[in-house]
């Protein structure tokens, strides 16, 4: 399970980080809901920290579609990695191999990075108040979620403007990401599509899981 183990280790998307969240929900607290943008598009630059140690990685995100350029390379069962593109609307996730031409498949995650508010298993949210981050209007909350029997308590910053998740931080072990820049603009198409010349192939895991 060395794939698994790197993106405990990098990402996640890394990062992270965190749940699947595919559609704008309102955010539901003590003060009421708004409804947030649907589709938002942007970049950044993010720092995911996990037991002391520091990731950094650009993200790119357009809808629910995302594109993780790491710093550092990331070890898969083919190989290094230092993009990852993730479709929630295929439920895959694909890491590019530019020495072998191909394109890693591997099943969606539920720690994948999110845009939305929303985490995988949330079970309350509760509205803590107004803060900044990024330079930017946000919205705290206390969010708590229910893994598979997993209970996590999280801290998350929302957006004011856009609706997206702009810190997110357990309250329960050394685990966060936060953007260090982000930039609202419209992303190209061709970030979140399979590379002219690629070939996919399905990850050895998944492959035994169809068997």
């Amino acid at each position: 399970m060395r794939l698994c183990a790197a993106r405990k280790t990098c990402s996640s998307v890394l990062l992270a980080f965190v749940g699947v969240v595919v559609l704008c929900l309102p955010i539901s607290g003590s003060n009421g809901s708004d409804t947030l943008p649907l589709e938002p598009e942007f970049s950044g630059t993010l720092i995911k920290r996990v037991n002391g140690r520091a990731y950094q990685v650009q993200v790119f995100v357009k809808g629910d579609r995302l594109r993780l350029e790491y710093k550092y390379a990331i070890r898969t069962e083919l190989g290094f990695s230092a993009i990852e593109i993730i479709r929630p609307d295929l439920a895959e996730m694909w890491y590019v191999l530019p020495q072998r031409k191909e394109l890693l498949v591997v099943s969606l995650a539920e720690d994948v990075l999110p845009i939305h508010p929303r985490l995988f298993g949330e079970t309350s949210r509760t509205a803590v108040g107004d803060a900044e981050m990024v330079g930017r209007a946000a919205q705290l909350f206390e969010v708590h979620t229910d893994r598979h029997g997993h209970f996590e308590r999280f801290y998350e910053w929302i957006d004011v403007e856009t609706g997206i998740v702009l810190k997110l931080a357990s309250q329960d072990r050394d685990w966060s990401f936060q953007y260090e820049r982000v930039r609202i603009s419209p992303q190209p198409s061709m970030y979140f599509e399979e590379p002219p010349g690629y070939q996919k192939r399905l990850s050895a895991t998944d492959q035994r899981r169809g068997e």
